[in-house]
């Protein structure tokens, strides 16, 4: 019988991750050799957008560089993982049943969100993978009740990882924090972390308003998604741990959470 696994939430940062030391893609390793080993892993990547929810299906996905401006090494990179069609059609048969107009795209491949974590998680690809899109459309009850509808494959050995960003404005990134210019983003943070080790999703679903500096730290709401599908999938009123917490040049935050 497959042991019941918890749900991640990945700030996967930048896709250099892949390629150098850091103390981000160590604590998702670290986290993951205390797993059992998973059936799948359900990867739900912020870049991956669509205007309902697909599943990617492909037996064999391509390692996709969805990414600019990089050194040549990292367009090298392959995560050679199988994809899991069956996980797939399951996974649809209950976002159905939970009345999600879903599907399953049999040719994409992985984007970054998903195999840079992978590749420091499970280095050798020997565990299939397959990928959730989000809907920047939609708002966070809708991500929530995905998760939720998902929940019951953690029973059957699949790892629900969110893949997106705790504060994900790339504008301050790019120009750094100077004089104390990323105090909000470490407000955002510390708002939504007290609400997750608490379990209140409530407060949560309603981020974009009552969040210190929402619009700020989440200018486009993709890669904040991620982490409403992980709390669906954790259960209500499940309390989180943080595993890793950092920044980036003070605004990019980097926190890694886990649900038991």
């Amino acid at each position: 019988m497959a042991s019941r696994l918890p749900v991640f939430f990945l700030s996967h940062g930048s896709p250099m991750h892949a390629v150098e030391p850091s103390a981000a893609a160590t604590a998702w390793a670290v986290e993951a050799a205390q797993l059992p080993v998973p059936a799948a892993v359900l990867m739900v990547s912020a870049h991956w957008e669509s205007n309902l929810p697909l599943l990617g299906g492909a037996a064999a996905p391509e390692t996709i560089h969805d990414f600019g401006g990089f050194p040549a090494e990292l367009y090298r990179l392959r995560y050679p993982a199988a994809g899991a069609p069956e996980i797939a059609r399951q996974a649809l048969a209950l976002l159905r049943e939970a009345g999600f107009p879903a599907g399953i795209e049999g040719c994409r491949g992985l984007d970054h969100g998903a195999w840079v974590p992978m590749m420091k998680m499970y280095p050798q690809a020997d565990v299939p993978v397959l990928q959730l899109s989000v809907q920047p459309g939609l708002d966070a009850a809708h991500h929530l009740a995905l998760g939720a509808a998902l929940a019951p494959l953690r029973e059957q050995g699949v790892l629900i990882v969110g893949s997106g960003h705790m504060t994900h404005n790339l504008r301050d990134w790019f120009h750094g924090a100077s004089g104390g210019a990323g105090a909000y983003a470490h407000e955002f943070r510390d708002w939504v972390a007290t609400r997750l080790a608490s379990g209140d999703s409530r407060s949560l679903l309603e981020w974009a308003y009552k969040a210190p500096h929402a619009q700020r730290a989440h200018p486009t709401p993709e890669h904040f998604l991620p982490l409403f599908v992980a709390l669906g999938a954790a259960g209500e009123g499940a309390q989180g741990k943080c595993f890793h917490e950092a920044f980036e040049r003070g605004t990019l935050a980097m926190d890694a959470w886990r649900w038991d």
